[in-house]
């Protein structure tokens, strides 16, 4: 009895370190004989969507605020903005949206299909469908429009269209300021303004 009991401690014993070493041994058997990887060869990336992802380099909606010096508040936001390769300190956007709040409470809304952005000069170019709608009751279509957020200035260098308090107007320039003491919005029409009255309805 106490033979057996002592063969089955011996063995026991032998078992904690053979099996332990018939694992190692086949773990071994598997990387050897598992398909060899070239180690020198070249991540199978695409060198077309590297090189797009490089010129393309930029950001999604993304949201530029800040206030300029007579205190107005100015944002800027667009669907994708990227920097300009051919020039420093300036960004190309599309699908701009841009928001002036006057000091006089008025707030001016500008869209468009494209822009592009100096940070260093504090200035915007918007082309494309330009929209300005005004809290004062402006809506005014344009093909471009610049715009200086320093001195809060604005102005299209061509013709617009569009409604006003005072009816539909044509103007083959808008010039948009803010008054440095009250920050009153003004509007500007030149260049052949035409404005067709609309008078306003009475009420019963």
């Amino acid at each position: 009895m106490a033979v057996r009991d002592n063969f089955h401690s011996v063995f026991v014993a032998w078992m904690k370190i053979v099996l332990p070493l018939l694992a190692l041994g086949l773990l071994s058997t598997v990387f050897l004989f598992s398909r060899k990887v070239d180690l020198d060869q070249t991540i199978p990336f695409s060198q077309i969507d590297l090189t797009q992802r490089a010129h393309d380099q930029g950001a999604t909606n993304p949201r530029f605020a800040g206030v300029a010096t007579g205190g107005e508040h100015v944002s800027f936001q667009a669907e994708k903005v990227r920097p300009d390769p051919a020039r420093e300190g300036r960004v190309l956007a599309d699908v701009v949206r841009a928001e002036l709040r006057l000091n006089g409470g008025a707030v001016v809304h500008i869209t468009s299909d494209r822009g592009e952005s100096d940070q260093i000069e504090y200035s915007a170019l918007l082309d494309g469908n330009v929209k300005i709608t005004t809290t004062t009751g402006y809506d005014v279509r344009t093909d471009r429009i610049t715009a200086q957020f320093d001195t809060m200035r604005a102005e299209t260098p061509g013709p617009v269209t569009g409604t006003g308090p005072l009816g539909a107007l044509e103007a083959g320039r808008m010039l948009l300021t803010s008054e440095e003491e009250d920050g009153t919005a003004h509007l500007l029409f030149t260049d052949g303004v035409k404005l067709i009255y609309t008078p306003p309805k009475i009420k019963d």
